[in-house]
């Protein structure tokens, strides 16, 4: 596999950025920024593009940006708009379930000058469909991947949330993709808007022939993951850990990938690196946890 650069890559959560309103209280959410921290923790620059209300609640997500170290340059400030909440439920086995409220900031993502030359010289960008639900965001979104260079890497997480989804959006987001990620409760749902084959090898074989994709992320939570390329296929076991909520579990597994790409890592330490990384966010409280140096250091290979 190539490795794209030596320079410290600019990575890009691109979408809602929100508070998760837990039953203990609200933390900082939205798949967007959690690949972006991710990302900074294994030695990227991490921005995100969204946007926040111009109260109390937007504040504080800029002000929590500027501690974690992200550029939030591009974290547009919307006065007639609120800041997005969600609220959660943790289920028994730590899955977490979400209420997402409507009409917000994340909703009304400008497209200015300044995010598209960030788009310019990204390394690599996540998006999702939920940001898609509103128009505004949506032409945002495909402006930002429309401006990338080639090599830039243009991970989809699909993130499919009832009742935000958007057939046409998928498949003109598929388009635009290299990376897709989806779970394994997310596949079914996949193949019969898509009218592919619902048994998992048929399927990733078929979405990768069809979208001419680079790769395809499989995640199945416990039972560990699947990344199919047109040349390689890799299945890893879950690791072991106790799980305290696996919120934000998947967004570190997709910085992991980007960065192993990026640094031009074969699909089998790609694999092992991915599933470390989230068995570590599982065990944590909340989707940000500060991995800890010495796994941060061999994921990186130093």
């Amino acid at each position: 596999m190539e490795t794209r650069s030596t320079h410290t890559p600019t990575v890009v959560g691109l979408g809602e950025i929100l508070w998760d309103m837990f039953p203990d209280g609200r933390r900082l959410g939205g798949a967007p920024a959690n690949f972006a921290w991710h990302a900074q923790c294994l030695g990227a620059s991490g921005a995100v593009v969204s946007a926040v209300g111009d109260d109390d609640l937007g504040r504080e997500i800029l002000a929590r940006l500027d501690a974690m170290h992200l550029d939030r340059s591009r974290v547009a400030l919307d006065a007639k708009h609120p800041t997005g909440t969600v609220t959660v439920a943790i289920d028994e086995s730590g899955k977490p379930h979400y209420t997402i409220n409507e009409q917000v900031a994340w909703d009304y993502i400008p497209a200015d000058d300044g995010v598209l030359g960030l788009a310019r010289r990204a390394d690599a960008v996540c998006f999702g469909s939920l940001a898609q639900r509103a128009s505004v965001s949506r032409a945002t979104i495909r402006a930002f991947l429309a401006a990338v260079r080639p090599q830039c890497i243009r991970l989809f997480d699909i993130n499919l949330r009832k009742p935000f989804i958007d057939r046409q959006a998928i498949v003109e987001s598929l388009g635009l993709t290299d990376v897709l990620k989806l779970s394994d409760d997310e596949l079914p749902v996949l193949a019969g808007l898509l009218g592919l084959p619902g048994a998992e090898t048929e399927f990733l074989a078929a979405i990768l022939d069809r979208f001419g994709l680079d790769m395809v992320i499989l995640t199945k939570g416990r039972h560990g993951s699947r990344l199919r390329t047109p040349l390689a296929d890799r299945s890893r076991g879950g690791v072991e850990t106790v799980v305290a909520d696996t919120v934000g579990a998947g967004d570190s597994f997709n910085a992991a990938v980007v960065m192993g790409l990026l640094a031009g890592h074969d699909i089998e330490r790609i694999s092992d690196c991915a599933n470390r990384l989230a068995a570590f966010v599982c065990s944590q409280k909340g989707a940000t946890p500060r991995p800890p140096a010495a796994l941060v250091a061999e994921i990186a290979g130093r």
